[in-house]
């Protein structure tokens, strides 16, 4: 990690994602997406709150990580899968909903929602073999669940993306992963979960079959309130601090800049392809 706890925003924004820079213009979509997203969840009451690196965003930066090409929001289970139920009725024709429901191939177990306007290759190829492929922002379902049952759901579900990654053979691979993730479905999540509400566990990390546990409170994330993100008012959790100190520790400093995770390996948007990034 960077010494820097302070840093100059600008020289930041020019070196990562100047506007009308590849990286600016994919930010900008994906803020149109969670900005139509905060309108249906205020409209059904429904829950959400920036997570992840975008939380991370929020309160460092006022908006996107100047480098970061994605963006990730959260809902407790209940409320993901009431936000499920009423997308398709409320989202506009260039917005998809993707869900093992409405992709068979997608074996992931958070949502997407992806732009219809753009094509997105990711330096990791799962996405190859999905039906929508544009920029996407995340869906986290998070849920109560003791600890050992979720890190028990990682590699019953993880096996997938080494049968993706090893296979020589797509179509036979992909064979084996449509049955895995629906076993794990209907079947192996189901029984967790019996045995997760079953124990009376308060802990809360993402739900089963997501790569990802991190525990955090019910009392730090409600109730929700508010923050910028890109001059727009976004929710985002009660104790955002807490949260925050759980994901990155002392969260406000900078990483090694010349060491930085990306995810986008090629992007088209609006039939224009982008430049490679820098």
């Amino acid at each position: 990690m960077s010494d820097q706890s302070s840093f100059d925003a600008s020289a930041l924004k020019a070196r990562f994602n100047p506007e009308g820079s590849m990286l600016r213009r994919h930010q900008l979509r994906m803020l149109e997406m969670v900005v139509e997203l905060d309108r249906i969840c205020r409209k059904h009451d429904i829950p959400y709150f920036l997570y992840g690196g975008t939380l991370l965003g929020a309160f460092r930066h006022n908006g996107f990580i100047p480098w970061d090409d994605d963006l990730d929001v959260a809902l407790m289970r209940k409320d993901y899968l009431r936000l499920l139920e009423v997308l398709p009725d409320e989202l506009p024709e260039h917005i998809a909903l993707q869900t093992n429901d409405t992709d068979r191939n997608y074996f992931f177990f958070i949502g997407k929602l992806r732009d219809r306007h753009s094509l997105l290759e990711e330096i990791l190829p799962y996405d190859e073999v999905f039906r929508e492929r544009g920029i996407y922002i995340d869906l986290f379902p998070l849920d109560r669940m003791p600890l050992w049952a979720h890190l028990l759901s990682e590699p019953l579900q993880g096996h997938t993306y080494k049968i993706f990654r090893t296979s020589k053979n797509r179509e036979r691979a992909m064979r084996k992963i449509r049955l895995i993730t629906w076993l794990n479905r209907h079947v192996t999540f189901p029984i967790l979960r019996l045995v997760g509400r079953a124990s009376f566990s308060s802990t809360v990390t993402c739900d089963y079959g997501i790569p990802y546990h991190l525990i955090y409170r019910m009392e730090d994330i409600f109730p929700l309130t508010t923050h910028e993100f890109e001059g727009v008012a976004l929710s985002v959790p009660g104790n955002s601090d807490e949260m925050l100190r759980r994901m990155y520790g002392d969260y406000m400093r900078l990483p090694n800049l010349d060491h930085l995770d990306i995810h986008t390996k090629r992007l088209v948007i609006d039939g224009e392809e982008m430049c490679e990034r820098g």
